[in-house]
């Protein structure tokens, strides 16, 4: 279409394996698991024996030993986080494990990032030097961290890393890097988020201890269990948007076990609760819906502490006080992010309007308005790509005449690897970056911005195929109408972790519109009708209005979820529509 996007359904519909097809799963159950690539009973078992052995982390022998000789002289440490969710899960988890370990000199820095910016700088080594410890530790953060590390040493203090990131041409000299993804490790698990690092340094910090008799009896030491951090390392996981292999779901789903008994951290009761949902019903979408956003509000706003020490309160009202604080900060943070996507919005038709009768939206997306919010770009960057399927970064000002980017990216598009290739091939055009293939964050400087725009369009359209600018909606099928009931959807919503890589289940499926209307000024909510059967549900597209339905016609093809909703104590079945296109 023109100035447009080309939409498509394409229906999952791998083969059910005999072992899954003999189980007593629940029919719709067998038929998801077997589009996500589960074959056997094996691979949806969450139960913690099948996690990863912490071994197989290079380094981590080598981290776990300076770590725990710190510990046993009574040392410093100073944690070093980041400024998202991630970064504060691993802060937390690192700092409550390493009290609970018997350190007791043990702080937390996080760099703001409108004065610091991202990771261990030698800026951030310089404040963290005041404490005097003997050593620090990022927490996802510092692969890329060489001047930081070359501070650190210059002032006597060793560096131990954990990261996730991927890792550049020239590591940091730290003492130890525990990353997955550093040259020469065979952790099979490179998805694994910054938290998951922490968690397993912790794993092998404690085995360390254990060896030294630390816990032996007699010490007034009691070893902790460190299943008791998981519920962070759940949420961590989930809020950073990491593909959910075998290894992460494990983490996941003993993490979500754990609140939905009531066993989670205070902080993590309180961010629920604040935000109204169910702590017993508690699901991975609530962790990256309504927890990730309130903690992510603080970092992106002001300062991700108050998000870190509501993560370490084990005081119920303290922790409800500090998830008030977040739960108003996301409040502002939404009210940017709609003001800025309204001007984002206006920019981008106002170049669609200049194109030719057959030109097409570019390949990559690439905005900038001096009036935005450095820390909500990138939530901006995410809503442009849903809308219109191209990779995107959007930037806003910075001190010195530097801009800050976000990006985030598409299938097929590996967004750090292009940015690589940009900074090799355009000398100086690029000051710094890092991140995933899914998202990255970037420096350039103000007057670069419009060379910038045209190498990064120039090298995705190198980088891409043609096809993978069409927006693909990936769905289950339809389901049965004797399965259109409240309990499947409960079966469904807690069957497995759902997220990146082992997508929540949608569905497909033609209805005719009885009546629709807008509610809350910017979402459809429609009633719809089976035709063959006169079956009538229930339906709300957020962010979507009739501008979003096919013009003269009341028969659609929809991509939604089973939900329910719940309403003045009355609960429904609802579909959530995700797509709508013409029957």
């Amino acid at each position: 279409m023109k100035n447009g996007v080309t939409s498509s359904i394409v229906r999952r519909d791998a083969d059910i394996s005999e072992e899954l097809e003999a189980s007593e799963l629940h029919p719709l159950l067998k038929k998801i698991y077997a589009n996500r690539g589960v074959t056997s009973l094996k691979q949806v078992d969450y139960s913690l024996k099948g996690l990863l052995d912490f071994a197989l982390l290079k380094d981590i022998d080598v981290a776990a030993e300076l770590v725990s000789e710190v510990i046993i002289e009574d040392k410093r440490i100073v944690v070093v986080g980041d400024f998202d969710a991630d970064g504060a899960t691993s802060c937390a988890v690192m700092v409550r494990s390493l009290r609970a370990f018997g350190l007791s000199n043990v702080e937390y820095l996080v760099p703001n990032r409108f004065d610091f910016g991202y990771g261990l700088s030698p800026q951030i080594v310089d404040v963290a030097a005041g404490s005097e410890p003997e050593l620090i530790i990022t927490v996802d953060n510092g692969i890329s961290s060489i001047d930081g590390v070359r501070r650190a040493a210059e002032l006597g203090i060793q560096v131990v890393v954990t990261d996730h990131h991927l890792a550049a041409d020239v590591l940091p000299e730290a003492a130890a890097i525990v990353n997955p993804n550093q040259p020469g490790c065979e952790f099979p698990s490179k998805m694994i988020a910054g938290v998951g690092v922490a968690f397993y340094l912790m794993l092998a910090v404690r085995a360390r201890l254990r060896d030294k008799d630390w816990f032996a009896d007699g010490t007034a030491r009691v070893e902790p269990k460190m299943a008791n951090y998981l519920d962070l390392v759940a949420l961590g996981t989930v809020a950073d948007v990491v593909p959910l292999d075998v290894n992460n779901r494990i983490l996941v789903e003993s993490g979500l076990q754990r609140i939905r008994r009531n066993k989670a951290c205070a902080g993590i009761n309180a961010l629920l609760t604040i935000a109204g949902k169910s702590i017993e019903g508690c699901s991975s979408q609530d962790f990256g819906f309504i927890i990730g956003p309130r903690l992510n509000a603080a970092g992106r706003l002001d300062d991700m502490s108050i998000g870190i020490e509501c993560l370490l309160c084990d005081d119920y009202e303290q922790a409800f006080k500090h998830a008030s604080t977040l739960n108003h900060m996301n409040q502002q943070r939404r009210q940017i992010e709609g003001e800025m996507l309204d001007q984002a919005y206006d920019i981008l038709n106002h170049q669609m309007s200049l194109l030719d009768d057959e030109e097409q939206i570019p390949d990559a997306l690439a905005l900038y308005d001096a009036q935005w919010h450095q820390g909500v770009v990138g939530l901006l960057a995410s809503r442009i790509k849903e809308k219109y399927h191209r990779p995107v970064i959007a930037f806003a000002n910075a001190v010195g005449g530097e801009l800050k980017g976000s990006g985030r990216s598409i299938p097929g598009l590996h967004m750090r690897d292009v940015l690589d290739v940009i900074s090799k091939q355009h000398a100086g055009l690029i000051e710094k970056f890092g991140g995933h293939a899914m998202a990255a964050g970037l420096s350039i400087r103000q007057e670069n911005f419009s060379s910038f725009r045209s190498a990064f369009n120039e090298h995705v359209s190198a980088s891409l195929r043609p096809q993978d600018l069409d927006n693909i909606n990936e769905s289950d099928g339809p389901v049965a109408e004797k399965f259109m009931t409240m309990e499947a959807s409960e079966i469904i919503k807690y069957a497995s972790p759902w997220g990146q890589l082992f997508p929540e289940p949608v569905f497909d499926d033609e209805f005719k519109i009885l009546n629709w209307r807008i509610v809350g000024e910017k979402h459809l909510k429609l009633e719809l009708m089976k035709e063959d059967s006169g079956a009538c549900y229930s339906a709300i597209a957020f962010n979507k209005t009739d501008d979003d339905l096919p013009l003269g016609d009341k028969n659609i093809h929809v991509v939604y979820r089973l939900d329910v909703n719940e309403f003045r104590g009355n609960r429904s079945l609802q579909l959530i529509i995700q797509h709508i296109e013409a029957a």
